[in-house]
């Protein structure tokens, strides 16, 4: 018997079984042992996932695909189910690094990436499928509309690649949005380590009023009286590359003697 898909968890199950294939290919299935599949639903990722030699996790909610998934892979032991992503804590169910891989809720999708960048130490590579719209935003590069808080917050911590769009027929019952698939690599970048709150403050308040110059965005945050004359504060937000938005916080730091 098959799933039924419901509205309030946002299901929409892929049928697709080629573009699932192409969705688990492109983790790397190096440097880790263990893979958490959020949202599995009907397995149709979860299929292709226990092919691989990796040990395979799965997060899910429903109560029907858990009873769905356990009837029809076997290979999924009790243990191999975790719960709901968004309040587990990683680290100590865990222990060790994971890829994160899913056809991920849409009305939920920021908070899989903010909980993702929230274990970054724990997670070096993700890949799924989103909202067509949130997979721009997640990707895009400064001096585009679509360069936003999602982009530079997520960039500080993973290097993102848009893969493929999915489009609506391919899904039980189709979305009424077209999807967009991508893949996060945890990226070297480095001098954020400490100052992650600061950072994210000015990056909110930066894209907050993003039409204004810095100056403007910035002045709820109180600027430093020797950071008033900063080139940056002459632009606007979306003008600064991930790299800037580093740099400047921790200048932002030093000038407050932190």
């Amino acid at each position: 018997m098959d799933v039924r898909a419901k509205k309030h968890l946002g299901q929409h199950f892929l049928t697709d079984q080629n573009i699932a294939r192409n969705i688990v290919d492109s983790l790397s299935f190096e440097g880790y042992k263990k893979v958490l599949e959020v949202g599995p639903g009907m397995g149709v990722l979860t299929k292709f996932l226990l092919e691989k030699e990796s040990e395979i996790y799965v997060a899910e909610i429903d109560q029907e695909s858990i009873v769905y998934l356990k009837n029809h892979y076997p290979k999924l032991e009790e243990q191999h189910f975790v719960g709901d992503f968004l309040k587990i804590n990683i680290p100590e169910v865990f222990g060790e690094e994971l890829a994160v891989i899913g056809n991920f809720p849409y009305n939920i999708s920021s908070q899989i990436l903010f909980k993702i960048i929230d274990n970054f130490q724990f997670v070096p590579e993700m890949s799924g499928m989103f909202q067509k719209e949130v997979a721009e935003r997640t990707a895009a590069k400064p001096r585009t509309k679509d360069y936003g808080i999602l982009s530079v917050l997520v960039q500080a911590y993973y290097d993102v690649e848009y893969l493929f769009t999915v489009h609506e027929h391919v899904f039980n019952p189709p979305p009424k949005v077209k999807s967009g698939v991508i893949r996060m690599t945890r990226n070297l970048k480095e001098g954020l380590a400490g100052n992650e709150v600061l950072f994210k403050q000015i990056v909110k308040a930066g894209f907050g009023q993003r039409r204004k110059k810095m100056s403007n965005a910035l002045k709820v945050l109180d600027i430093p009286e020797n950071m008033k004359s900063h080139p940056f504060l002459d632009i606007r937000a979306e003008e600064l590359s991930v790299a800037d938005f580093i740099a400047f916080a921790n200048e932002w730091k030093v000038s407050l003697g932190a």
